[in-house]
């Protein structure tokens, strides 16, 4: 074995944890006193094991490059890989002779084996390896029913996780790092083609989304900042506004690990002590527990491998979803004629984003109105949105499909016009992702085939033009999905 310095190296794997600060796997790696050398693997898809794909994919670019930026400004370089993990981690440890391999925990069952067989093999040679909670407040297999299984439901969930007492402080960036370089032969043979480009997509379609995001640590800090000091205010009423900017949008952050969660909690109780929030209680407490529905999407996650294929009621698997591939390119595209349902889907196309209240909108009708399978919107998701995750994406898309956990039940069906009324009631969100639309009338925006032919013409509009004319009639398509679930309801009732 190789050594490259004065002592041989510990092994910092970035994941979902592409920052500096508060990152226990790091911390830990510098605490050795040997240099690190700092590794990503971009491992390949496989069966229930899923990796960053489309608007995700260019967000991890762009975080990896600004993580290699802030490495540097310490000395240090991040090494970008491709292969199987197993492969690589194994390769660099024999090579550099290290003694140690570091990381944050993952928490998908495949990954999880993965991490564990590398565990062994590491140990098996007398090299160390260590997993820390930089992902989550707490360890899904820490917060279980009195009973030791895992919870169904959220709110007793996050009443058991709240009971556990707070989170730890966060860690500061180590204040000392000395770093070792991977063998040139290694870094030959597990290239990643794009390197640490930030923008490796042509044509470049991320022009919207590059304006919009900064897709690093710093960029995580100041979007908590501006929240913290601005919208947290009035969140608990305002959050499902889609004309206000009233959301946290800390999603991608948190979905890539650019700020942890306990940076999060911490800041907002450290304010909330000092006394500088204006935000009420209420708008406190309503996004602690949004933070706690994505640790309860990880509980989830942890316990159910197939999350993103298996429905989590299997009364559903009997459903039976339609094959409707011009209804399911419509809604992909936003032509579906409902307008807010269209200008969510373009505010996801164009931004690689789309507001909570909005996500609940356009999974109803896909799923409902349209009776297309959840997982095809899940699929399509997976793909656009910039905070596609492993654990929130199917557990959302479950929870709106009636088919998972805690889940809104199939019958609730969400009326695309009285949504678009109530949450854009002048009709500024529509107008501004459909701006064909933007000379109608309020009281017409969100129903324009009501319009009148006056109030059409000077808006310029021909419709199935112009705009569409809806694809489904909402109240057909009501009945249509009740008729359809009490099916399935009744023969499953009948084979039990």
């Amino acid at each position: 074995m190789t050594k490259l310095d004065s002592s041989a190296p510990s092994i910092v794997w970035f994941r979902n944890d592409l920052r500096l600060s508060d990152n226990p796997a790091l911390d830990a790696a510098v605490k050795t006193g040997a240099p690190i050398l700092c590794i990503y693997i971009h491992e390949k898809a496989e069966l229930n094991f899923r990796v960053p794909q489309g608007a995700a994919l260019w967000w991890l670019h762009g975080s990896l490059a600004h993580l290699n930026q802030s490495l540097r400004k310490h000395g240090g370089t991040l090494y970008a890989l491709a292969g199987k993990a197993a492969e690589v981690i194994q390769a660099i440890a024999e090579e550099t002779g290290a003694r140690g391999v570091y990381w944050n925990h993952r928490y998908d069952p495949v990954g999880q084996e993965i991490d564990l067989g590398i565990k062994d093999a590491l140990q098996t040679r007398g090299v160390q390896a260590r997993g820390f909670t930089g992902l989550l407040l707490h360890e899904p297999s820490a917060v279980l029913t009195k009973a030791a299984s895992p919870f169904k439901v959220f709110t007793p969930y996050w009443a058991e996780a709240l009971s556990q007492g707070e989170p730890s402080l966060p860690l500061p960036v180590p204040a000392k790092m000395r770093f070792a370089p991977l063998p040139e032969s290694l870094a030959k043979r597990f290239t990643y083609p794009y390197g640490l480009d930030p923008d490796p997509q042509k044509p470049d379609w991320a022009v919207q989304m590059r304006d919009l995001w900064k897709r690093s640590e710093e960029g995580g800090q100041e979007r908590l900042g501006t929240f913290l000091e601005g919208e947290l205010q009035g969140y608990a009423d305002n959050r499902d506004r889609l004309d206000r900017q009233a959301t946290s949008r800390m999603s991608p952050f948190l979905r890539f690990g650019n700020i942890s969660i306990r940076q999060i909690w911490h800041a907002l109780a450290g304010r909330q002590h000092a006394g500088t929030l204006r935000a009420a209680n209420r708008d406190i407490e309503k996004f602690k527990s949004e933070l706690g529905w994505r640790e309860f999407s990880y509980s989830l996650l942890y316990h159910a491998p197939s999350l993103h294929r298996k429905n989590i009621q299997a009364s559903f698997d009997a459903m039976p979803w339609r094959r409707d591939e011009a209804a399911l390119e419509a809604w992909q595209r936003g032509r579906t004629g409902y307008p807010v349902v269209d200008a969510a889907m373009r505010e996801l196309w164009a931004t690689g984003s789309m507001h909570n209240r909005a996500r609940m909108i356009v999974g109803s009708f896909l799923v409902k109105h349209l009776l297309i399978d959840w997982r095809e919107g899940e699929g399509w998701f997976w793909d656009t949105l910039v905070d596609a995750d492993p654990a929130n994406n199917p557990a959302n898309w479950q929870w709106v499909a009636g088919t998972g956990a805690d889940a809104a039940p199939y019958f609730r069906i969400l009326n695309p016009i009285l949504q678009g009324e109530k949450f854009d009631p002048d009709g500024a969100y529509v107008k501004r992702w459909l701006p064909e639309l933007a000379r109608l009338p309020a009281g017409v925006v969100h129903h324009p085939w009501t319009a009148s032919a006056v109030e059409l013409r000077d808006a310029g509009i021909r419709l199935g033009e112009d705009y569409p004319r809806p694809i489904v009639d909402h109240d057909a398509a009501r009945k249509r999905a009740l008729a359809t679930w009490k099916s399935m309801r009744d023969q499953s009732v009948a084979s039990h």
